[in-house]
């Protein structure tokens, strides 16, 4: 199924990574190495991700960081081939969740974009539909399966979202796959209320109940994309990282060379898990920010 062309009826080039979690779920993997640079067989979540865009034509990437910040910038710096980043970084990132990291993105955010979750490893052809926009990616459910979904009306167009797992056995459901296309449109006004539930305070939720609200009221729409459930793996636990990797290649019957990329990483890993031991004996240095917002550009 697609989406109506964007607001310029091109396809959308720019992209925005929400990568600011602690990622507890995966530990002790995420100690010392953020979630999106998990190995998925030798290669790093974020790296997928990379190619995936690049092999789409994306020219921008927002990415939202704050748990280990300094190794997701040393990874990637400022370029990666010909897609420009800029880092937001969240201050907030151990007291919030991605709402907040969402809000933080329109601050600097204003053309239509891609949202993508930086735990997510899937076949790059799949985005293929996602390039139009106001799409939702959901897929149908499988017992692995978790968090928010959807259902649709008669027509297959999407009637709802649903938070709560009381119906999540129900074969009306569909997950939400954590990729959405916004137009300038939508976005405006998604933000405009992500800025309503941040001033109330409310930062510890999920923006999935911003768009709950705002598609029950009419406000706001999106047309559903199927993705194969064969072809996708949300990573959030240990098991859903051995699942994923007998889903996805071997290094071996993937076209990168990954080792000359992978050396400064895993170096810059190396020296991250050094320091992370030195900073646990200083009790402050060990508090959380309390800095004001901060944004930080390669523009």
């Amino acid at each position: 199924m697609n989406c109506a062309p964007s607001d310029n009826g091109a396809s959308v080039q720019t992209a925005l990574l929400l990568a600011a979690g602690m990622g507890s779920r995966l530990a002790p993997l995420t100690d010392s190495t953020p979630k999106c640079l998990i190995e998925v067989n030798q290669i790093p979540i974020l790296e997928r991700l990379m190619r995936s865009l690049r092999s789409h034509g994306f020219k921008h990437l927002f990415v939202v960081t704050g748990h280990l910040s300094e190794v997701i910038e040393n990874y990637l710096g400022r370029h990666y081939a010909d897609i420009k980043i800029t880092y937001i970084h969240s201050p907030r990132y151990n007291t919030t969740n991605n709402i907040y990291s969402l809000w933080l993105a329109g601050k600097v955010i204003t053309e239509p974009f891609l949202l993508i979750e930086s735990d997510l490893v899937f076949q790059p052809e799949l985005l293929t539909p996602m390039l139009q926009s106001d799409c939702v990616a959901i897929s149908k459910m499988l017992p692995w399966m978790n968090g928010t979904t959807v259902t649709l009306d008669q027509k297959h167009q999407l009637e709802a979202f649903c938070l709560g797992s009381a119906s999540r056995n129900d074969s009306g459901h569909y997950k939400t796959v954590n990729i959405y296309n916004f137009s300038r449109k939508t976005w405006k006004l998604i933000w405009e209320r992500l800025d309503q539930y941040i001033s109330a305070g409310k930062v510890s939720g999920y923006y999935e109940a911003v768009f709950a609200e705002m598609v029950a009221e009419g406000t706001i729409s999106f047309v559903p994309v199927f993705f194969d459930p064969a072809r996708w793996y949300e990573i959030d636990t240990l098991e859903d990282l051995k699942a994923a990797e007998t889903m996805f290649p071997k290094p071996s019957t993937v076209k990168i060379a990954m080792g000359e990329r992978l050396a400064p990483l895993r170096k810059a890993i190396s020296s991250r898990s050094r320091n992370v031991l030195d900073r646990i004996e200083d009790p402050i240095l060990a508090k959380p920010p309390l800095s004001p917002l901060s944004l930080t550009s390669s523009i």
